[in-house]
């Protein structure tokens, strides 16, 4: 097949244009700094696991801003009721709606047109209409204002998008650079900021809604009796004492102008300085003018800062907060004031960080497993392919720098579960290479001139490599759609390396490899190993051993089964929520020192897991009642106990998962897995025929449980890496099936009259050798990143390397006769159908 000028100065700019994205995430740090004005492209961004720094996922307090909505919506119908002279009876709040009863109908006329312009129209998300946000309806002497899902969702999107411009304001003031603010879903919000290894400071400056106003207290109230009516008793931000303060706001928050850290010049402890705009400094003079001698109260959510008393009026419109603060604190503090008050509370739902030493490591760690990773698979294909392995080790080669360019281009973030992608994705795309390769040697072995047999070779192989490739996709998808965080980041980088693979494989390597062929004007196309000709594997009749094959199977499905239950997953924290820390430390640590400190916090379960030779530990503590905030709390006593233990110890790594996350987790991870199957499902069913794709899954099921087995028998932690191994795994699988059953399909079209069974063995010993060498191919990618890759990376890595085991040799020994049996039972089925229907019988 000849490919046109035009086709190949496309492919060359491709190649060109990919390589020069490529290239600034390749240079050496100081070498790019150098060349940063002629780089035509940024660099890939590195995750928080490889560089260090924070990660927070906050979600809004929908509860909270319906209150809010709510005593809002009250406050503007008494007003509405002030303003028309209107006497009602009662006007209160009941769940989601406001109710105000109006005995006299005459009133309840004149004042339900002033009630109904409350009712403002809000627009509904993808209909291009308008709905009202509060609805109004009457019955009898009662009138219900009750707010509606729109006005709700209306109120929710106006919240988060505030809430960002405000939190990205404070993140702004403290100075982070090169943070990550984002919205996730309806009511979430992403936070990333590099470099931060203690996210102390983090929860402190953005968990705080920052609800700031002034208050007079009433000094006749007794603060251990119950309050009366127009004051509430609030509790001292860290002195412990509790303040009588006047409902009533003298003077808001939204008034202040500006905040900043100040010292106090009598006793040089840190204050924060503030002003008000012209309205508030009216508001402020004539407060203080009216109130000297009395206590006035700063309270800041529902907490008393400070509570000076009036010496004389104040007429500049500038005070100063005072209250044993830190520089930290008094700079977090004027950060928040600042920034101005958020919308509604926000949660703290999902917590982890890093800190920089070790996302140092975790770049020399991906690097190391990467470069020995692919120097191996380079190596195998020199042996298996000797000097055409090199033309196929060029595609290698340009696959991996044009995935890491698209990276960078579509500023995709690259985590370690990403460059374990990366290694799998050449892992894998070493499958069509040796599928090529193998045709092309089939085609010379039948005959076939140098020309015929690239042609022949590529064109059969392509349809094979479509098949396995979609099925791969199908799970990875999936995996994106469903995933979060750095399951994500592998999703990505799966699904660039595989169509990049498509690009590099298919078009890349034929071009170089037809090039070859026409100035060499070979007559014959050989391929051999670099040992010389490749020598034929004995023919093994698997049918004969099949009922051995599905036995033992089956008995090891079994068995991961009852693993499952007893002892069953050693769930990480991922799915079962709570608080994980790693601990190092110069000097050895004592467990049972650490140990006693943690249970003293009276946490419930704490785990503790000694690695990296005593110096080294992994602290898990389960979920806590009571929420997000419980967690939270208890994350910072773990993190002083960690310290009285061993004061010399730093933490390299923590995480803190709410219940919402991890059952949340919990459910997209289940959710993922079975719609992978239903779609290979459907696929298999579409491209081949039914007892193809249910004999498919069937295999794939034993597959399954056998890497579940492999995990409760291991205790590796099955958490969101794990899921991401199990749904490569199962694409892996399946891609291993399409490339048996499509040699089935194409000998069932040649050899109409062979027996099934003949034919399955005839079919598999065919791609016996493709099968075995890819699954070397993907483990030599996945052995370095198994042995050195990392808690995280490892985690991953070995069971793949257990799920390609497995996937293998159920392609070889399971796949066919479970195919033989289902195409028998159909056979017999049919028959007895139609010998029903001879005899006249009705078929059941």
């Amino acid at each position: 097949m000849h490919t046109p000028r035009w086709a190949i100065l496309a492919y060359v700019a491709i190649v060109i244009f990919g390589c020069l994205a490529a290239l600034p995430s390749m240079l050496p740090s100081a070498m790019r700094q150098q060349f940063t004005s002629v780089l035509p492209f940024e660099p890939v961004t590195l995750g928080l696991d490889l560089k260090g720094g924070s990660h927070l996922v906050l979600e809004v307090d929908g509860a909270g801003l319906q209150k809010a909505r709510l005593n809002t919506l009250l406050d503007d119908t008494r007003r509405v009721l002030r303003g028309e002279r209107v006497s009602a009876s009662s006007a209160r709040i009941s769940g989601n709606t406001v109710t105000v009863s109006i005995p006299d109908p005459a009133d309840r006329e004149k004042v339900l047109p002033k009630l109904q312009e409350l009712a403002t129209p809000v627009s509904v998300i993808g209909f291009g209409a308008s709905a009202p946000e509060v609805e109004v309806t009457t019955a009898g002497d009662v009138v219900t204002l009750s707010l509606t899902e729109a006005g709700l969702a209306d109120r929710m999107t106006k919240a988060v998008e505030q809430s960002l411009e405000i939190i990205r304001n404070r993140v702004d003031q403290v100075g982070v650079a090169e943070p990550l603010i984002q919205r996730i879903g309806s009511n979430r919000i992403l936070v990333q900021l590099p470099g931060l290894q203690d996210p102390t400071r983090l929860r402190e400056l953005l968990g705080s809604t920052a609800q700031m106003s002034f208050h007079m207290l009433d000094q006749t109230v007794d603060v251990t009796q119950p309050a009366p009516r127009g004051v509430e008793i609030l509790p001292g931000a860290d002195d412990g004492n509790r303040y009588p303060v006047e409902s009533r706001v003298a003077i808001s928050g939204e008034r202040l102008a500006d905040a900043k850290v100040g010292f106090d010049q009598r006793t040089n402890q840190p204050v924060v300085d503030f002003s008000f705009d012209s309205l508030g400094a009216r508001q402020f003079a004539e407060i203080t003018r009216e109130n000297v001698g009395r206590p006035f109260a700063v309270v800041l959510d529902g907490k008393v800062l400070t509570a000076p008393v009036i010496n004389e009026p104040i007429l500049g419109g500038r005070g100063q907060i005072s209250g044993n603060f830190t520089v930290e604190e008094a700079t977090v503090l004027s950060a928040l004031l600042r920034s101005g008050a958020l919308p509604a509370p926000l949660t703290i739902i999902e917590e982890r960080s890093v800190g920089p030493n070790l996302g140092s490591d975790s770049i020399r760690m991906g690097l190391y497993t990467g470069l020995v990773g692919f120097g191996l698979v380079i190596a195998l294909m020199v042996v298996l392919y000797g000097a055409w392995g090199l033309i196929a080790n060029v595609g290698l080669m340009l696959h991996t720098v044009m995935t890491i360019g698209v990276l960078a281009l579509i500023g995709s973030t690259l985590t370690l579960p990403g460059i374990a992608g990366i290694i799998l994705g050449i892992g894998m795309a070493v499958d069509a290479n040796i599928l090529i390769n193998a045709r092309i040697r089939e085609e010379t072995e039948n005959g076939a001139g140098a020309m015929k047999a690239l042609d022949l070779g590529f064109n059969k192989a392509y349809a094979t490599i479509i098949d396995a490739n979609i099925t791969t996709l199908t799970g990875t998808i999936l995996l994106f759609w469903l995933g979060s965080g750095p399951v994500r980041g592998f999703a990505v980088t799966m699904m660039l390396g595989i169509a990049i693979s498509m690009f590099t494989s298919v078009t890349i390597v034929r071009l170089l490899m037809r090039e070859v062929v026409v100035r060499r004007k070979m007559k014959k196309l050989e391929i051999p190993s670099l040992f010389g000709r490749v020598p034929k594997l004995p023919t093994i009749s698997f049918m004969k051993r099949r009922y051995q094959a599905i036995g033992l199977s089956a008995f090891l499905s079994i068995s991961s089964v009852i693993l499952f239950f007893t002892p069953g997953l050693n769930y990480g924290i991922d799915f079962i929520g709570g608080i994980q820390v790693e601990a190092v430390s110069k000097d050895r640590i004592s467990l049972p020192t650490l140990r006693q400190s943690l249970e003293e916090l009276d946490l419930g379960e704490v785990a503790l897991q000694d690695f990296g030779g005593g110096q080294s530990v992994l602290i898990r503590v389960q979920r806590q009642p009571g929420g997000e905030k419980e967690q939270t709390a208890a994350l910072s006593r773990i993190k002083d106990a960690v310290t009285a233990a061993v004061p010399d110890a730093t933490l390299e790594r923590t995480e803190v998962v709410g219940p919402t996350i991890s059952s949340e987790l919990a459910r997209s991870g289940s959710l993922a897995v079975g719609l992978a199957m239903l779609a290979i499902l459907l696929y298999i069913w579409f491209r081949f025929e039914w007892h193809f794709a249910v004999g498919a899954i069937a295999v794939l099921l034993l597959d399954i449980t056998k890497t579940i087995g492999f995990f409760a028998l291991t205790g590796v932690d099955f958490n969101l890496t794990a899921i991401a191994a199990l749904l490569t795994m199962i694409g892996y699988s399946v891609n291993d099936k399409v490339v048996v059953y499509d040699r089935m399909r194409e000998n069932l079209r040649k050899f109409k009259s062979m027996p099934f069974s003949e034919l399955i063995d005839m079919s598999i010993n065919q791609v016996i050798a493709r099968c075995i060498f890819t699954s070397v191919a993907t483990a030599l990618s996945l052995v370095p990143m198994a042995i050195w890759g990392g808690e995280v990376v490892r985690s991953f890595a070995w069971p793949m390397i257990f799920g390609v085991v497995v996937a293998t040799t159920s392609s070889i020994y399971i796949g066919g006769p479970i195919l033989l049996f289902l195409s028998r039972w159909w056979k017999d089925r049919e028959a007895g159908r139609s010998g029903a229907q001879e005899a006249g019988t009705p078929t059941a």
